[in-house]
Formats: structure tokens, C-alpha cells, sequence
């Protein structure tokens, strides 16, 4: 380990009240390699070493680098060590844009309309995506979003509830009641009002048929076509986000970059 990186590893590790450690130790490896301290192809430190230099246990450590591994920031050489990823992903700077960003284009008239917003218990879909427990309690939003008065997308958001979204970061939940009321995706509220930035993670893309009551909402025919795409998105390094977008074919086409939702035209 070079004198510059021990340095920077030596310096205390401050954390936000109610943060857990291993995001404090995500963010700061994860600082370190996007500002250049931590160079493309370096061997990181080991568990111990990590632990011993930041104040923290060996299964602190080892969590932060199990989700830098899954962002793409380090990679496992089996029988040598972890290392700084050759190529670097892509941290874009309006982070993950909402739903209702992708479908505006010139000229369109874009509108957000609630339909549901509850707490309820955590259901399995959300405990597997999120990671939190299944007695836990989550927030549950759903919205129609329309271009130009037709309906383009059925969107459902899942959040932590409050205690967990504080833990998180404070912002979130300090904002979430005023974000539930705005005409806008929860997404997109918080990310205006917190001027937080939402990580994407994966985008699982499934096809299907509408139903009744998806049918019913979008204005299609039961049998017809939709297109469902699960997004997860972190804040943090920590899991915290979770839609499911239900698209008809009306509403125009998708491209999608590492099964991220970029855009729509």
C-alpha cells in the first residue's frame, strides 16, 4: 500500500447520524477511486487492514466491498486480492432520472397522477430487492403518468418505511410526505426536493398482458401487450428504491443501456 493511499485511509471515517458503517466505508473507497486516490488496477488493501485502518470490524468491510463488487467498482482475482476495476462505471451527474424525465420531449405535456400512496408490511418482492426485513414496514405509491393527456406508463414505487429511510439518509425522510404530494413520480420529488442522487442498479424487463385493472388505468384493452421494467436504486451504496413501471406499446420505444432505463422516444 503506497503512503498516499494509507493516508487517505487513515483519515477518520465520519458518519451521518443513523448511517450504517458499511455505507460510510462504500463511500469512502468509493470517493477514492472516482477522484483518483484509488487508481484503475490497484490492489486494495486487505479486510483486516481495511478494518484496522478505518475503525471498523472485517464484516463491515467485507459488506462495502460486496456491493462495490456489484457496481462494478472492484473485481475479485481469486488467490490475490481485490482490485480497482480497469474501466470505471459511468457515474452520470443527474444520477437516476425519473419515469416522467424520459418521456418528455419537445413540445409534450407531461402529467403525474397519484392513485395510491399507503404504508403497509414489506412483502416478499420488496425484502428480496431491498434487503429489508419482512416485518418491516414500506411506503407503497402508485401513479399514471401521461403524455399529452394519454396515458404512457402505470408506475408503483416501494420505499423503506420511515425509520428505515432515515437510516438511509435524513433527507429522505424528512421530505418523503411533502415529495407523496406533489404531481410527480416519488422519485423524481425527492430527488428535486433532497437534492439526492439515486444510484441505478439493474433494470429487470419482463413482457406481459395488461389485465383488468392495469388495462383499465392505462386505457388499453386487457389482452394487449405491456411491458414491465423492476428498477432498484441505492443512496449511498445502501438499497433504498424499488418501481415497477408498466409500459404499453403505445408509448413509444424503449432503449435501455446495461438494462438501465435511459430513454424513451
Amino acid at each position: 500500500m503506497t503512503s498516499d493511499v494509507a493516508a487517505y485511509f487513515a483519515e477518520q471515517l465520519l458518519t451521518p447520524p443513523g448511517q450504517p458503517l458499511r455505507v460510510a466505508v462504500y463511500t469512502r473507497i468509493s470517493r477514492g477511486i472516482r477522484g483518483g486516490t484509488l487508481r484503475p488496477g490497484t490492489l486494495l488493501p486487505r479486510e483486516t487492514e481495511l478494518g484496522a485502518a478505518l475503525g471498523v470490524s472485517r464484516t463491515v468491510v467485507r459488506e462495502a466491498l460486496m456491493l462495490l463488487e456489484e457496481d462494478g467498482l472492484i473485481v475479485t482475482r481469486r488467490g490475490i486480492g481485490r482490485f480497482v476495476a480497469d474501466t470505471i462505471p459511468h457515474e452520470e451527474e443527474d444520477g437516476f432520472p425519473p419515469l416522467e424525465e424520459l418521456f418528455a420531449g419537445e413540445g409534450a405535456r407531461i402529467e403525474v397522477r397519484r392513485i395510491e400512496l399507503s404504508r403497509q408490511g414489506a412483502t416478499d418482492f420488496v425484502t428480496d430487492l431491498i434487503g429489508i426485513a419482512p416485518d418491516a414496514a414500506m411506503w407503497f405509491r402508485e401513479c399514471v403518468v401521461t403524455r399529452d393527456g394519454q396515458p404512457v406508463a402505470l408506475v408503483q414505487e416501494y420505499l423503506p418505511g420511515d425509520e428505515r429511510l432515515r437510516a438511509i439518509d435524513a433527507r429522505l425522510a424528512d421530505e418523503f410526505a411533502a415529495a407523496a404530494d406533489d404531481d410527480a413520480t416519488l422519485l423524481g420529488s425527492l430527488t428535486a426536493r433532497a437534492d439526492i442522487v439515486f444510484e441505478a442498479g439493474p433494470c429487470q424487463v419482463a413482457a406481459t398482458l395488461a389485465g383488468q385493472t392495469r388495462a383499465r388505468l392505462l386505457q388499453v384493452a386487457v389482452a394487449d401487450p405491456l411491458l414491465v421494467l423492476t428498477q432498484t436504486a441505492r443512496v449511498g451504496g445502501e438499497p433504498a428504491y424499488i418501481s415497477k413501471c408498466a409500459i404499453p406499446a403505445s408509448s413509444g420505444h424503449l432503449v435501455t443501456d446495461r438494462w438501465s432505463l435511459t430513454r424513451v422516444r
